[in-house]
């Protein structure tokens, strides 16, 4: 049974059955930019929980023990959970539909959703929901330990939540975590755009194909790609994408459009970097922004690139989205490049 803590405003806090068996909780969020009802966004997997240890340097020379502080913190935050959190702080409705487990780390992850006034749709995982640990060095650069016992193969989400929660939404962005692949075609089906992030995709790993294809628009780091061009044209060709979008921390991001390949230029951070964790994230949930509110493509990197600045000069113990009015706010500004 899939649990749904569904959100809308001036609600009396009831529970309802859905005759799939899901179970509909309600609670207030943030009002949506969207007309009608609905939803903007669906965020489709990417829940877990990190455990973030700052280190003295990367890579951690070997040593019996370390002395860490500020400390070790445990708190939910994974690819979808910031996706989810970036759009709903830019003001579009947004929803989240993952498999969660009956434990510590799902307890942190709904109340992450019911914090922030996000809509969840909690499948229930026996394996126990995703965790990670984060080894975040002084200068921001981070080295994340994925647990890899806490999915199988043979999971599923229900074909029925995942078709009724992609016909109500405009778009949908899909994570690369498992048992997100086997949904794509029922996506398809539905008719919404799709967006993915490969991460720091190669280019030849066989697991990151499925998203690449399937989406309309495809995000990726250039961190362990050979021939970025070459990679994004590849996606182009191949799949259905038509936009292709391959972020390079401080040299920018690289922006494929109809065969058109255009540089976007990094974003000066409004305060110091702490921590790159979740900037790619929140350049994934700024560019969406734009693409949803009608925005040319390069508009929409540019979006993107100054949510991601934003996202590392917050600690990744804490939660700190760019607010729409924020955003729109520095997109009106003058740009320059970093150390200018």
């Amino acid at each position: 049974m899939a649990t749904d803590t569904d959100a809308g405003t001036g609600t009396d806090g009831a529970t309802d059955t859905r005759p799939d068996g899901a179970t509909d909780t309600t609670a207030d969020t943030v009002s949506g930019l969207g007309t009608g009802s609905g939803t903007d966004v669906l965020v489709l997997g990417g829940a877990g929980v990190d455990t973030v240890v700052h280190v003295p340097e990367l890579p951690l020379p070997f040593a019996d023990s370390y002395m860490i502080r500020p400390g070790i913190t445990a708190r939910a935050g994974q690819s979808g959970d910031f996706v989810a959190l970036g759009l709903t702080a830019l003001g579009l409705r947004t929803h989240h539909l993952d498999m969660i487990g009956d434990d510590p780390e799902g307890d942190l992850v709904r109340a992450f959703h019911r914090d922030h006034g996000i809509p969840l749709t909690a499948v229930p995982q026996p394996a126990g929901t995703k965790r990670a640990v984060n080894l975040v060095g002084p200068d921001g650069r981070r080295l994340s330990l994925y647990d890899a016992t806490r999915s199988h193969e043979s999971d599923r989400l229900p074909e029925a939540t995942v078709r009724g929660l992609a016909a109500a939404s405009r778009h949908v962005h899909v994570v690369i975590t498992q048992p997100c692949a086997q949904a794509l075609p029922l996506l398809r089906e539905a008719g919404p755009t799709l967006s993915t992030d490969l991460h720091d995709w190669d280019g030849v790993n066989p697991y990151h194909e499925p998203f690449a294809l399937a989406a309309d628009l495809v995000f990726l780091s250039t961190s362990a790609l050979a021939d970025p061009e070459r990679t994004m044209r590849d996606i182009a060709a191949r799949g259905r994408a038509r936009t292709v979008v391959a972020t390079a921390g401080a040299q920018g991001a690289y922006l494929l459009v109809d065969g058109e390949l255009t540089h976007v230029p990094a974003v000066t951070p409004p305060a110091p970097v702490v921590d790159s964790n979740g900037a790619g994230d929140a350049f994934a949930a700024g560019f969406l922004f734009g693409r949803l509110n009608g925005a040319d493509p390069w508009r929409c990197a540019r979006y993107g690139a100054i949510a991601g600045a934003h996202a590392c000069t917050v600690p990744s113990t804490r939660t700190g989205a760019l607010t729409r009015a924020e955003l729109l706010d520095r997109a009106a500004r003058p740009s320059r490049p970093p150390g200018a």
